[in-house]
């Protein structure tokens, strides 16, 4: 496979580095210590359609491929990871489920919030329902041409501030993964109710938040795809999700790399610089490796995932596993390599320690990838 990437594609991962090099880069430093969401600054983004690559051109998207957004991914990792993650993800959730599994009037629905400007949430993860998604509490009930839902989702990214959510629910806690069901939810509607916004470790310039459902109305219209389908549009979307957090990973390994080479050329220790010495040459060389070996498991899968390849649960997780371990060892080096300054907020790379930390835990936990990889090879084999 050839890893040549088109002028086309270069020109799109040139035009989001422009803009983060522009609007974040000289600000993210007082913006995360702050614990700040530059709300005007991701509008500007979704202005120029940051937040529409990959939406097919039918719904008001570029229409870019999944190995271009791979790219696009990594660039947004590099710059801010909280930010790319945000500014790329707020509308990819919602309306790439939607595209899978909703009806025409649901994707216009929402890209018709996304094309607007406003913010996407994906409502699973409950304080009680984590890795086990399937034990949802928030429940709902039908009452004529109306589904009501209660309950309440933590770790929310966005839930603050959503315009459109897709919420998953269940009709009965003994039903298991066949009692849950997904639905579009505005976000606005009387009965959401938006609770504390969590003070992060890393990611400070993304919000996360948890929500609350008191009897919130909606029409039965919303519900997405299939009764009782709600775990399989979850799962499908979380493929997805995973060579897109990995994508991120790879873009903070590349800092890293990059922030470690710099400073090692002109610290000099024993007479020349560090980069001369085997140790702090090895540790680059361990660096270098993950990034061009995280970079390939993105790209095939990301191939796989547009080809429907029947092996692609497993590469998602392959790729989620080994990019964010990756990654999260990669700014530890960095730090190592910069010492007693690696340490300091003077310096870019513990930030980008706390950053890398939560991708082990975004989109399934790492344990959570070994699971899903350990039951798909016995299906396989």
């Amino acid at each position: 496979m050839s890893y040549a990437y088109t002028e086309d594609q270069l020109g799109f991962r040139d035009l989001l580095a422009d803009f983060m090099r522009k609007e974040v880069e000289p600000y993210k430093a007082q913006w995360d210590e702050e614990g700040f969401f530059p709300k005007d600054t991701y509008k500007k983004a979704f202005e120029i359609g940051l937040h529409m690559m990959e939406i097919p051109e039918k719904w008001g998207g570029a229409g870019l491929d999944h190995e271009t957004m791979a790219l696009i991914y990594e660039e947004a990792g590099y710059w801010d990871a909280g930010f790319g993650m945000t500014m790329l993800t707020t509308t990819v959730q919602p309306l790439k489920a939607t595209l899978m599994f909703g009806t025409d009037e649901q994707i216009q629905m929402v890209s018709d919030v996304a094309v607007n400007g406003g913010f996407g949430c994906w409502a699973l993860t409950e304080p009680n329902s984590g890795s086990d998604a399937s034990s949802l509490e928030t429940t709902y009930r039908r009452e004529g041409d109306e589904f009501v839902l209660n309950g309440s989702k933590c770790f929310a990214t966005l839930g603050a501030y959503a315009d459109m959510m897709v919420v998953f629910a269940t009709k009965d806690r003994k039903l298991g993964k066949d009692g849950v069901s997904a639905f579009i939810v505005p976000g606005h509607l009387p009965g959401i109710i938006v609770g504390k916004s969590e003070n992060k470790m890393g990611m400070r310039l993304s919000n996360t938040a948890s929500v609350t459902f008191d009897e919130v109305r909606i029409p039965a219209a919303n519900m997405l795809g299939e009764e009782g389908k709600g775990m399989r549009i979850a799962l499908a979307t979380l493929n997805l999700g995973r060579f897109e957090i990995a994508s991120l990973a790879n873009g903070i390994t590349r800092r890293a790399l990059e922030e470690a080479v710099k400073y090692a050329k002109v610290r000099k220790v024993f007479g020349k610089p560090i980069i001369d010495h085997q140790m702090v040459t090895a540790i680059l060389a361990d660096m270098a490796t993950t990034l061009e070996a995280g970079r390939a498991l993105v790209r095939e899968g990301m191939a796989a995932f547009e080809e429907k390849d029947p092996n692609v649960r497993i590469m998602a997780s392959a790729a989620k596993l080994f990019c964010c371990d990756g990654c999260v060892k990669a700014s530890q080096d960095a730090i190592q390599v910069l010492g007693g300054y690696g340490y300091s907020k003077e310096y870019p790379v513990e930030k980008l320690y706390r950053d890398s930390k939560i991708l082990q835990i975004l989109e399934g936990t790492q344990q959570i990838q070994k699971i899903v990889i350990g039951r798909e090879l016995n299906k396989k084999y």
